[in-house]
């Protein structure tokens, strides 16, 4: 059975939602804190199950013949409290039986200096995985394109004539949510991917996958939108506004996509990924059409990331 954490949220939804459409013959289990958001679920045959981050007994409870997990991180954000949820996870997965976990993680959480970042918590959880003794994959997702690609952000930018953006011109890798649930689902029924082993004896699996390659670029994106709505090409940056910000300390992430540490991309593996990424014109002419056939939209680096 595959039993994936956290199911009632956006992503896990559509971890789901391929886990039924892809491979109708695997057993699925939806663990989430609030059963009762989930009777749609319930309809078509999942079995949810109650299972609360901060509650290491419902999480023994919710993992209970699993073979297979899908830990997608805590959407909390303080680091000991993320890291206490994920650890008592991984815990229980161990305690249960699980063979193989596959987590969400964030690009660059396995560099040592992550440690000490905002992705300590994904560093922390991703040697905790690799010394639990279970066979696990690692999925180091990047920042979402439905957070910059969605109705009010193109709303605004029709609004006012200008997309706007945090990245000071730097590139930033992301993927859609639906094209990460995907490969999640791949990774899940592979045995080759999850790196399956029986448990007792031998080193298990330390297959790390990276999400679908794509890098998001502000400045481009305004040529990308103008472009998907037929509209001439128009850019702008507002007078004496740098193009990199200087580096300063920070507890969060808006910072790293100034610094370019968010713009690398990486092939996440021969078939890991069932179709093409979506790119940001695309996804923007799927999610907000009638937008995308107004007015033109320029581009003014500052905003969307942060300060």
């Amino acid at each position: 059975m595959i039993v994936v954490t956290a199911a009632s949220g956006a992503l896990g939804r559509l971890v789901v939602e391929e886990l039924l459409t892809r491979f109708p013959d695997r057993p699925v289990a939806a663990a989430v804190r609030d059963p009762g958001r989930c009777a749609d679920l319930t309809a078509r045959g999942v079995d949810v199950r109650h299972a609360d981050y901060d509650s290491p007994d419902t999480l023994r409870a919710a993992l209970r013949g699993a073979d297979r997990l899908l830990l997608i991180s805590s959407p909390v954000m303080d680091t000991e409290h993320r890291t206490r949820q994920h650890l008592a996870a991984v815990a229980a997965a161990v305690d249960s039986g699980v063979r193989a976990v596959a987590y969400t993680s964030f690009l660059g959480a396995d560099a040592p200096a992550a440690a000490l970042g905002p992705n300590a918590a994904h560093h922390t959880t991703e040697r905790a995985l690799v010394d639990s003794g279970l066979a696990y994959t690692i999925l180091r997702h990047p920042f979402y394109t439905d957070a910059f690609v969605n109705g009010d952000t193109l709303r605004a930018a029709v609004a006012s004539g200008t997309l706007v953006s945090g990245t000071g011109g730097r590139g930033l890798n992301t993927a859609l949510r639906s094209d990460l649930a995907a490969a999640a689902a791949t990774v899940l029924t592979d045995d080759a991917r999850t790196a399956l082993r029986p448990r007792s004896g031998g080193r298990h699996g330390t297959d790390r996958r990276r999400p679908p390659r794509q890098r998001l670029r502000p400045d481009r994106s305004t040529v990308d939108v103008s472009r998907a709505r037929g509209d001439p090409e128009r850019s702008h940056r507002p007078p004496g506004l740098p193009r990199r910000r200087p580096r300063r300390r920070t507890d969060g992430l808006s910072d790293e996509p100034r610094q370019g540490r968010n713009a690398g991309t990486a092939d996440p593996g021969p078939g890991t990924a069932p179709r093409p990424p979506a790119d940001s014109p695309a996804a923007g002419r799927d999610r907000c059409p009638r937008l995308m056939r107004r007015g033109g939209a320029r581009h003014s680096a500052q905003g969307i990331l942060g300060h």
